[in-house]
């Protein structure tokens, strides 16, 4: 079954009297339980998509939708409702409050999902290989600490849908194991995870590779 689906998604961005064309009508649909990994060259509209499937941005055209419910021209309480409910969401940058814990940025995002499970926050910890780092502030943490506190935040609310961006970026080959063998285990469980990566480690594990282009897929 599909939980999320976009269909003809494009997206614009002006600078000055120049237009460029990020998604030019991508259609995506990702089941429940599956492993997709995106890749593609740097600038190629990856992490424009992402934002768009999440709701974090809003297409020009197109729709979007998560569970049945329509994700793209809904106000922004709305979408922040579903992403609340139905996303977990790993981007690049800015996934932590910087004022918070590693352990209380988990928990902020299972209060705000209605889902308040403390007791199962050191064993989220413990998977993603950050023992020692509940207590510590984003700032700090490393490049790849960040990200894999941004994921246990990520999935701190059991999300029906996974959508990550590089992260294994920052991170060394045992490591990046363990984060690949987390997302999979998630993903058994009924999660359907989106990885945008240029990690091939990470792409031979995924059940289906989606490759990207000048903002649409070329392949899978």
């Amino acid at each position: 079954m599909s939980v999320l689906e976009a269909t003809e998604l494009y997206r614009f961005f002006h600078i000055g009297d120049d237009e460029v064309v990020a998604l030019r009508g991508v259609t995506i649909m990702l089941d429940a339980g599956e492993f997709a990994a995106l890749r593609g060259p740097s600038g190629s509209g990856k992490s424009t998509l992402l934002a768009c499937l999440s709701g974090i941005d809003e297409p020009d055209g197109g729709m979007v939708s998560v569970l049945g419910e329509r994700m793209t021209r809904r106000p922004e309480p709305e979408r922040a409702r579903l992403r609340a409910r139905h996303l977990g969401l790993l981007m690049q940058s800015g996934n932590l409050f910087e004022h918070l814990t590693v352990r209380a940025n988990i928990r902020l995002q299972m209060q705000i999902s209605g889902c308040d499970r403390p007791d199962e926050i050191d064993g989220l910890i413990g998977r993603l290989g950050l023992d020692g780092l509940a207590d510590a502030l984003p700032i700090h943490l490393s490049g790849g600490e960040a990200a894999r506190a941004g994921l246990a935040a990520a999935l701190a609310a059991k999300p029906a849908i996974l959508l990550c961006d590089e992260p294994t970026a920052e991170v060394d080959a045992i490591t990046e194991q363990r984060v690949i063998d987390c997302l999979i285990e998630i993903c058994r469980g009924g999660t359907a995870v989106l990885i945008v990566t240029h990690s091939s480690a990470l792409a031979e594990r995924a059940d289906r590779i989606i490759d990207f282009r000048d903002g649409d897929i070329v392949h899978g």
